[in-house]
């Protein structure tokens, strides 16, 4: 716009001036070595700006061709410059993904076009830190340290390299440099002040904090607390070297952080070993009142030496009013009543954490308590099995480690101040009771185990205490009766046994029915033995154990002819039939004929009379024994005698009677062709006998 203005003005300008000169004509006569011309002034005015221009065009052509190599040039390292600003972009972008053959590739572009920028000797060294070549990142940054513009970025590349190689002494030296050149570089301050604290240099780790709150790195609370934890390790370091300036080192690290327990408990314990209690006192209950611990209430309660156990009981006491709200202050008052022997003070000062506030450290306190006091062992393993579950107690703590004292850095990440009192995590590999090993050492005289397990276990009766539960035999339990005895004893009454069913088909009452006998009945087939193997069987019963004399003999049993015979079973099997226990191999003892004829004429009386019993008055008449005898032999093929089953059976167990030897069979009568059937409107339910009949005891 101010172009066109610009422009429009000088147009209205000229054509003013020609306006105004045609308006005013006149002749101009120029007479030169005899020449004379003449025109008007319109004219000559005009021919003299056309000459102007003319002029002022050539000379602008001249100076462009003068002008144009330097402009050839300007121009190709523009076009240079540009392809490197985007190689540098595009590489910067390849390192941020990752991609190290782009990164080294951009970086080699970035190089041949602009060799001189320091972003491109930075992408290089991180082209090559990400490809793995330090040799190369580290010459690069060396290369960085000859300009004053990169020697700060090349100082942090060379240190970075050292600490990822772990060469800390290189790392170090890199970090002052950076400092003496630039104190406000954050990360040569706080890496500098790191390598310090893990070296345990605690004057040069002063100089760093101090360095460190000059240039405005940390706040001041933050300062005042580093050098106080330092000065602490500082003091720490020279108790046994240089005790008066280890005092003055803890009693300044007091003031600048009342609140840290290990310079308060450190500067009350040296001020308390030269005599200097009423100081000692007050900074140990300065500390207390803002943080309550254990070593503060052990430098309280011997801050006097030569006190009684009473005079230190007292003392804490008074301790433990400065924060009556703390569970250390009940915990100190009680530990200190303990050692004085005033055990009911100690319960009392327990007793609001006995409900649902227990620790480990309660629970030992009680264990203690009740030795000492009652000597109650009993009682004594009831807290230390408490003890086991109850929540764990404050510890000194940092980065997973549990330590017993207090220490100025973590031992895995070398941190100042690392170290908190407080509870620890509970260890998913490390059981309860190998926590409480070592503390449970001194409870050992009144009846403590330093054994893993601390649940109830049985008392053998050789160490059984007065105090202790009803011992439990250590012997190994031997049964009355031995396995070989008892499978003799079983043989012996086999045949008697294998009268019962092998299974019990009717297990409710059945209504009796006119035109049927006997519904399902189990036939025995007693197995023969042959007379010689009698005698053996008999020796072996006689040469049996006494307990087999309580056992009544075969020969007591009336003798009957061994018939076939129909039992009703009426009641499960009695548990003579339960297997012995397994023992070792026994000789093969048979059956004896006797027995097996005997015990066949009693299970033929016992059907007798259960037939009488249970048959119906009112029932239609059904054929008589005589014909049922009769026809039991012409339905049913007599058994063949066979030897008894001595061998393996079934189950494949050794020594046992074959369960197959006496299958049972069942009979039914068949109907007679003029029978009309059943008629169940006079049918009447069979009631249950009270009790089975056994053929054996």
């Amino acid at each position: 716009m101010v172009r066109l203005i610009l422009f429009l003005v000088i147009v209205a300008a000229a054509a003013t001036g020609l306006a105004w000169l045609a308006d005013r004509p006149g002749n101009l006569v120029i007479n030169w070595e005899g020449y004379e011309i003449e025109t008007s002034v319109f004219r000559a005015v005009v021919l003299l700006s056309a000459l102007i221009g003319a002029a002022l065009f050539a000379w602008s052509i001249m100076r462009q061709i003068w002008s144009s190599p330097a402009a050839v040039g300007q121009f190709m390292s523009k076009r240079r410059q540009q392809r490197g600003i985007e190689a540098l972009s595009s590489g910067m972008i390849a390192i941020g993904a990752g991609d190290r053959n782009s990164a080294t590739r951009y970086a080699i572009q970035a190089r041949k076009s602009l060799p001189n920028e320091p972003l491109t000797h930075l992408l290089r060294a991180q082209a090559a830190q990400l490809s793995g070549d330090g040799a190369t990142s580290r010459r690069i940054f060396e290369a960085m340290l000859a300009s004053p513009d990169t020697e700060q970025l090349g100082l942090r590349g060379l240190f970075l390299e050292a600490h990822r190689e772990n060469e800390t002494e290189a790392a170090r030296q890199f970090a002052e440099r950076a400092i003496a050149l630039n104190p406000k570089l954050g990360w040569a301050v706080d890496s500098l002040f790191a390598i310090q604290c893990r070296e345990k240099d605690w004057p040069g780790a002063l100089e760093t904090v101090a360095i460190a709150r000059k240039h405005g790195h940390i706040e001041r609370v933050s300062a005042d607390r580093r050098r106080a934890v330092l000065l602490t390790a500082q003091a720490i370091e020279k108790e046994d070297s240089d005790p008066e300036r280890s005092l003055n080192l803890a009693i300044e690290a007091h003031r600048l952080a009342p609140d840290l327990v290990p310079a308060a408990s450190f500067a009350g314990r040296m001020l308390a070993s030269r005599g200097n209690t009423p100081r000692a006192t007050k900074i140990i209950q300065k500390a207390w009142s803002k943080s309550p611990h254990p070593d503060l209430a052990t430098a309280y309660a011997y801050a006097r030496l030569g006190d009684s156990p009473r005079d230190r009981f007292d003392r804490v006491r008074q301790l433990a009013a400065l924060n009556p709200m703390s569970v250390e202050s009940s915990i100190a008052a009680a530990s200190a009543a303990v050692e004085a022997k005033a055990f009911d003070e100690a319960r009392s000062a327990l007793e609001p954490y006995l409900e649902g506030r227990l620790t480990q450290r309660i629970c030992l306190l009680m264990a203690r308590i009740e030795g000492e006091q009652h000597g109650n062992k009993g009682r004594v393993r009831e807290w230390l099995a408490r003890a086991v579950n109850a929540p764990r107690d404050p510890a000194w703590t940092a980065d997973g480690i549990v330590a017993d004292q207090w220490q100025p850095v973590s031992p895995v990440s070398g941190a100042l101040d690392a170290f908190q009192w407080r509870v620890p995590l509970e260890s998913a590999d490390k059981a309860d009771s190998d926590i409480l090993q070592k503390k449970l050492e001194e409870l050992v005289p009144l009846g403590a185990t330093t054994d893993p397990a601390l649940t109830a276990m049985p008392i053998d009766a050789s160490v059984a205490g007065d105090n202790d539960a009803e011992p439990v035999p250590s012997q190994p339990y031997k049964p009355a009766m031995s396995a070989e005895r008892h499978r003799v004893a079983m043989d012996a009454h086999r045949p008697a046994s294998a009268v019962r069913s092998a299974q019990h088909r009717a297990s409710e009452p059945q209504p009796v029915q006119r035109s049927a006998e006997v519904a399902e009945a189990d036939v025995i087939e007693p197995p023969a033995t042959p007379a010689e193997n009698a005698q053996p069987t008999r020796a072996t019963l006689q040469a049996s154990s006494p307990p087999l004399a309580a056992v009544a003999p075969a020969s007591s049993i009336p003798a009957a002819k061994p018939t076939p015979s129909i039992v009703t079973q009426t009641s499960p099997p009695a548990a003579t039939e339960a297997p012995a226990p397994a023992p070792a191999a026994r000789k093969d003892t048979p059956a004896p004929a006797a027995t097996i004829k005997e015990a066949n004429a009693k299970a033929s009386a016992a059907y007798a009379r259960l037939s009488e019993k249970t048959r119906p008055a009112a029932a239609a008449p059904v054929e008589s024994k005589e014909q049922r005898a009769s026809t039991i032999p012409e339905k049913i093929a007599p058994a063949t005698p066979r030897p008894a089953s001595v061998g393996p059976t079934s189950g494949g167990r050794p020594g046992s009677r074959d369960s197959r030897a006496a299958e049972s069979k069942v009979f039914v009568p068949p109907r007679a062709p003029d029978d009309p059937g059943p008629d169940t409107g006079d049918a009447e339910e069979l009631q249950p006998p009270t009790r089975g009949y056994r053929v054996s005891n």
